[in-house]
């Protein structure tokens, strides 16, 4: 009882310290079968009354943050507990001894599984190869066919209520005609569920999904995260930020192929959202500086442009990021993102869910930013915990 009662209290005070900012952001980086990383931290932030209102991602990010601003919510865990169910719902082995090594094995098995057979609910296997398909047939342009996925996505989500304005979702992809990294966003576009498969159509897997006559591809091939779209919009909101990274920038040095080939991915996927917030809060604090210089020149010295610069970055708003990122274990290997065992899922999803968990007794660290560059940036991995 007592525990309880603490809990309730605990998430009083985050809903009322959250409750401070124009904006809650929940942004999702790809990374497939590791998204459910991404639903445990959403189960961490609902229970504790932080409800994003913009939610952002990437591939599986947009798919987990299509379904969460797709239901009331009241539905919302229920839904993302349906959809990881259902496509890691194939049993790989009936029992796992313990161990890393057997876990490695067990997890090789389930990774070759998805190759040759797909995921329910989400893709199977062209047949005939699409290797032995004539050019410009429906299946010559990728390995897997994703109609599933569009009936799982209709299923689970109210597009009516996706679209209704209580909460923003933008999904990213790119343009294959012209390489052009485009953002759906429900503030521009009514989005349905071909822009949500757009954003997690990563070839050659995958099919390019066509919308109003052009095609897309995944996201992820020009930015694995989509942080930066959010950053640049409406900069005079305040905004508390939850950005989610399913791959680590920072990481060992390899002893193996298998480690040389993990480590790669990591690298590659990780987008570099370090360097992007850190730059993000560079720039923004030399904006400030320059709003403090403008503001000590008389008036009547200043040129019209000077002045619009000092009306824009006076309503500059605060940000505060906290980043959470997926601590791959040792025994997942470089087949981490495509190994979707009802097993590894439910590990995921927990680990989400605790790390959120942790973050958020550190109450200091989502409150308004004070320092002079009005941002901060706090990684539960990154500083110190306790």
């Amino acid at each position: 009882m007592l525990e309880r009662h603490r809990n309730k209290e605990a998430a009083a005070t985050i809903a009322e310290i959250s409750a401070q900012y124009d904006r809650i952001a929940l942004v999702f980086q790809g990374g497939d079968a590791l998204g459910a990383y991404q639903a445990g931290v959403y189960q961490a932030l609902a229970d504790a009354g932080c409800e994003p209102s913009w939610l952002s991602g990437v591939s599986i990010g947009a798919i987990n943050a299509s379904i969460i601003a797709g239901n009331e919510s009241s539905r919302r865990l229920q839904r993302l507990e349906q959809f990881w169910q259902t496509i890691s719902g194939r049993k790989v082995w009936a029992y796992t001894p313990e161990g890393d090594i057997y876990r490695d094995i067990r997890n090789r098995t389930s990774s070759w599984m998805t190759m040759a057979m797909g995921q329910p609910g989400f893709f199977k296997p062209r047949n005939p190869n699409p290797w032995f398909e004539q050019p410009g047939a429906e299946g010559a342009t990728s390995f897997y066919d994703t109609a599933e996925l569009k009936n799982t996505l209709e299923s689970l989500i109210d597009f009516d209520i996706l679209n209704d304005g209580k909460k923003r979702l933008s999904v990213g992809a790119v343009n294959v005609r012209t390489g052009n990294f485009v953002y759906f966003d429900t503030e521009k576009v009514r989005i349905g569920p071909e822009h949500i498969m757009a954003s997690g159509a990563l070839p050659p897997a995958f099919p390019s999904v066509r919308i109003e006559g052009e095609y897309y591809w995944d996201g992820g091939i020009v930015s694995n995260t989509p942080l930066q779209y959010l950053l640049d919009q409406e900069e005079d909101r305040s905004s508390l930020v939850f950005q989610v990274d399913l791959f680590s920038a920072r990481g060992v040095l390899p002893r193996s192929m298998p480690d040389v080939l993990s480590r790669h991915k990591d690298i590659m996927y990780s987008s570099r959202t370090r360097q992007n917030t850190d730059n993000f809060k560079r720039i923004h604090g030399l904006k400030m500086r320059l709003l403090d210089a403008l503001k000590r020149v008389p008036k009547e010295q200043l040129t019209p442009a000077e002045e619009a610069l000092i009306a824009d970055y006076s309503d500059a708003g605060l940000v505060n990021i906290v980043h959470l990122i997926y601590q791959h274990k040792g025994y997942e290997g470089h087949a981490k993102d495509y190994e979707f065992s009802g097993t590894s899922m439910r590990e995921h999803w927990e680990t989400g869910l605790e790390d959120t968990q942790r973050t958020l007794r550190h109450r200091k660290w989502l409150t308004m930013p004070t320092n002079a560059d009005g941002v901060t940036i706090h990684d539960l991995h990154r500083e110190d915990p306790t």
